[in-house]
């Protein structure tokens, strides 16, 4: 119980803004619908699941600290169930439409959230060609004339399937890293750097203008946070130990993003009930054990009860224009969004 207390007395100076809220499951997708908005979907498998678009409390949505305001809390702005587990979820850009994928993995469901009701509803499957009984298909969207999803369970699998048309417009066999600068030798499989034999890792890109330096962050299950280049893969560029307690106790739910409105900042979860903000301009280059420039243990310690090692956070996402904002979400069902303090640059 004192370290709840000493959590909440701390939390006054640790963030600028904090809301929580409770869902009725818990949920691995995050998925933001302009700068308000959010998907958010459980992953039970033994019953029906809520697929939810939330607007954020009005707070976050102004630029500047206006005061209180009589909404606070996160309203429900359309709903919808699944009848199976949600593991990936994707909104079609500039559209009302949705696509899912989970388990049972042999198919993707797009759902459209309503124009004049709070209803989503599903409006068509679409059949996933490489079948496997434990895995479902990764899942991408893209916006264009005529709107398209990449999936693909595993890379030699890969297709573009037009949404309308459910039509393939591409699909991949062999797959190969080329090098332009250097006659065409492909590189069909990478060497695991060392010491990662029987590792789970998950990555993410850096978009492009955010600056010089590695654009790929890799993170495996033991905690190992690699920063590599495209040009060469096999070499991180820099490779730090995490401090993590023991290893992702379900790498399926591992987790690293760049920060999108900072240089250089980047997240990583799936390890405990914390998210973690690290700041790799600090590292050397060598692989080193590194401190988070910030931890949110706001799912640890909200409800002030001892802390749970069983909790877990199952994913979170940064906020598309607010640089120090995040949501999180755990396997509590509750939901985060929090703004952090950099107490680093203000000391």
């Amino acid at each position: 119980m004192e370290l709840a207390e000493d959590w909440l007395v701390e939390s006054l100076r640790l963030y600028q803004d904090f809301h929580a809220f409770d869902l009725s499951g818990a949920t691995r997708v995050l998925e933001w619908i302009g700068e308000k908005g959010v998907f958010v979907a459980g992953f039970e498998s033994s019953k029906k699941n809520e697929i939810l678009h939330l607007i954020l409390p009005l707070r976050l949505s102004v630029k500047e600290n206006q005061g209180l305001f009589p909404e606070r809390d996160f309203k429900v702005c359309h709903g919808g169930f699944s009848d199976r587990s949600v593991f990936d979820l994707k909104h079609v850009p500039d559209t009302r439409l949705l696509v899912t994928s989970g388990l049972p993995g042999h198919y993707l469901q797009v759902w459209q959230t309503g124009e004049d009701n709070d209803v989503i509803e599903a409006v068509r499957t679409i059949d996933v060609q490489d079948r496997e009984e434990s895995l479902w298909p990764r899942v991408s969207v893209f916006s264009s004339a005529a709107p398209g999803i990449l999936h693909g369970t595993r890379l030699s699998g890969l297709r573009t399937v037009d949404i309308e048309s459910q039509k393939i417009t591409y699909s991949s066999g062999r797959l190969g890293l080329v090098d332009t600068r250097q006659k065409w030798a492909p590189l069909e499989t990478l060497r695991p750097s060392p010491g990662s034999s029987g590792e789970r890792w998950c990555a993410d890109v850096r978009n492009q203008g955010q600056g010089p330096g590695p654009c790929i962050a890799s993170l495996g299950s033991d905690g190992q946070l690699r920063l590599l280049d495209f040009r060469n893969l096999c070499h991180p560029v820099s490779s730090a130990q995490c401090p993590v307690s023991k290893p992702s106790p379900d790498p399926e739910l591992l987790r690293v993003t760049w920060a999108p409105g900072l240089d250089n900042c980047l997240a990583i979860s799936g390890f405990d009930g914390t998210v973690q903000i690290y700041d790799v301009t600090s590292w050397d280059g060598k692989e080193s054990h590194v401190e988070p420039l910030f931890t949110h243990k706001g799912h640890i310690f909200l409800e002030g009860n001892e802390v749970d090692a069983a909790l877990l956070v199952t994913t979170h996402t940064w906020h598309p224009c607010k640089p120090r904002t995040l949501l999180s979400a755990a396997s509590d069902a509750s939901l985060h969004v929090w703004d952090w303090v950099d107490l680093q640059a203000s000391s």
